[in-house]
């Protein structure tokens, strides 16, 4: 196999250190985590073993997006739709919000190790926090209705789950172009 920055065998890491898997899950609400736990992993990977200049490198001009800025807006995406919406929780501080800068994820995403640390320890503190509210849910759960905004608006926690799992998915393509940008690196 390949040890170069392409990948192994096209692949991102060897198979047999590759951390996501395919569990085959058994129900509508063990398939969103599975594949939310896959994609987060997939996040988590893309921005490995890069310093924080790298990680705050932004993609093209006149763009903001970096991995670091990713990281800081799946934080504030977690809270948004797990905190907020799910649970209702509207007091609290959310991450990365200022009224001044609507991009404050990626605008204030810069190349030092604290802002690396506290992105990546705010993020994993929301991950958990949603994975707690999702340990305690279940099938029938998933078509459950409920206010999700000021204005009234209504939604399932289905609708919810799918939006995060498409969350994900095209901010890991995002990681996918910026990584190999920055080393050369790709897989999956």
């Amino acid at each position: 196999m390949s040890t170069s920055p392409t990948g192994y065998a096209g692949n991102w890491l060897p198979s047999d250190q590759d951390p996501r898997f395919d569990s085959k899950p058994v129900g509508e609400l063990a398939t969103y985590r599975d594949y939310l736990r896959n994609y987060r992993l997939t996040l988590e990977l893309k921005c490995a073993d890069l310093t924080p200049e790298q990680l705050a490198t932004r993609s093209v001009p006149p763009s903001n997006l970096s991995l670091l800025g990713l990281v800081r807006h799946m934080a504030h995406v977690e809270h948004t739709w797990f905190q907020r919406a799910l649970q209702a929780n509207l007091d609290e501080q959310r991450p990365y919000t200022d009224p001044g800068d609507p991009d404050i994820e990626f605008t204030g995403a810069v190349g030092t190790q604290e802002c690396v640390d506290e992105a990546f320890e705010e993020w994993k503190r929301q991950i958990a926090r949603a994975e707690d509210w999702l340990h305690e849910q279940s099938d029938e759960s998933m078509a459950t209705s409920l206010v999700y905004n000021s204005g009234g608006d209504t939604t399932t926690v289905r609708d919810i789950l799918v939006h995060m799992v498409e969350e994900y998915a095209r901010h890991c393509g995002h990681a996918d172009l910026i990584r190999e940008c920055i080393d050369g690196r790709i897989g999956q």
